[in-house]
């Protein structure tokens, strides 16, 4: 191998992890909250580490993006007001700015800093997102936001980190409380929740915490490559159970309204992402 700057990612407890070849460093500091670094690599272009762990990347975010966005956004069929969480590189703002039906969007982001040199150093994640007028920007703790807020919203993203440092709070009780506050009826709350293969007690965390505030508390899948060791889980929790259980009719009729065109979300990718491995339903179960 050559002697290139190498970029070692210990995952999910150590024993295990990745490695990425820095081509170029384009971006390496502490913010307010943490450490981040933006580099290029051959493989996967330019990717973004918080802490030691890398966030996403230009390769192969459309897929996390899309399946975070649309998922929700397409079982609700009417949301005219989305919240994200996070989300400071501007990927998933993106996406919900495809939606022409949404008519407003806030993105509440703890931290300044992963805005401001993420619009400048991938750009192509929020892609002209942040100039949208329908968009709102907040710098602000998320669970503070939603326990505080008096608007309410259709669909709420948590597009947050693992649950250590500045991300912790995204997968409290506070927070998940907070969120059902502002959700309007039939609202949907949508967060990444790790690769449940390797980080199964997260999962059965999130779902002991949400049932307590939601009547429907699941989990949808897809696989992302960055996202090392098997299935990334998103939590779904909402007061209606029917709205994950869409036949694939009802959202081909919504996608083809939509005027979307994916790279990897389509309704039928929508309908499977809701059938989980039975290791899965099986911790969950015994909760």
């Amino acid at each position: 191998m050559s002697q290139k700057e190498i970029w070692f990612e210990t995952l999910y407890g150590g024993g295990f992890g990745q490695f990425f070849s820095i081509d170029k460093t384009l971006y390496h500091n502490k913010t307010e909250h943490q450490d981040l670094i933006i580099f290029e690599n051959a493989a996967l272009g330019r990717v973004m580490a918080l802490d030691g762990v890398v966030q996403t990347t230009e390769r192969d975010e459309f897929i996390y993006h899309e399946m975070m966005a649309h998922v929700p956004i397409f079982a609700h069929g009417k949301a005219k007001r989305v919240l994200i969480i996070g989300g400071g590189d501007g990927g998933m703002l993106r996406e919900v700015c495809r939606h022409q039906s949404v008519e407003h969007i806030t993105m509440v982001e703890i931290d300044a800093g992963v805005v401001e040199f993420c619009r400048q150093y991938l750009p192509n994640h929020s892609a002209g997102a942040y100039d949208d007028p329908r968009f709102n920007l907040v710098i602000e703790d998320g669970v503070n936001f939603v326990s505080q807020t008096d608007q309410k919203f259709d669909v709420i993203i948590s597009d947050c980190t693992d649950p250590i440092g500045p991300g912790e709070s995204l997968f409290t009780s506070d927070f998940y409380q907070g969120c059902a506050r502002c959700l309007n009826e039939n609202g949907i709350f949508v967060a990444q929740n790790g690769v449940c293969f390797l980080q199964q007690d997260e999962a059965v965390n999130s779902q002991r915490r949400l049932s307590h505030y939601f009547d429907d508390a699941s989990f949808y899948q897809t696989a992302i490559p960055t996202y090392y060791g098997g299935i990334m889980t998103f939590a779904w929790a909402s007061q209606n159970p029917m709205l994950r259980q869409h036949d694939i009719a009802t959202l081909e009729a919504r996608f083809s309204a939509s005027g979307l065109r994916c790279r990897y979300y389509n309704p039928a990718i929508h309908v499977g992402a809701f059938a989980l491995p039975q290791y899965l339903h099986d911790a969950l179960n015994d909760r």
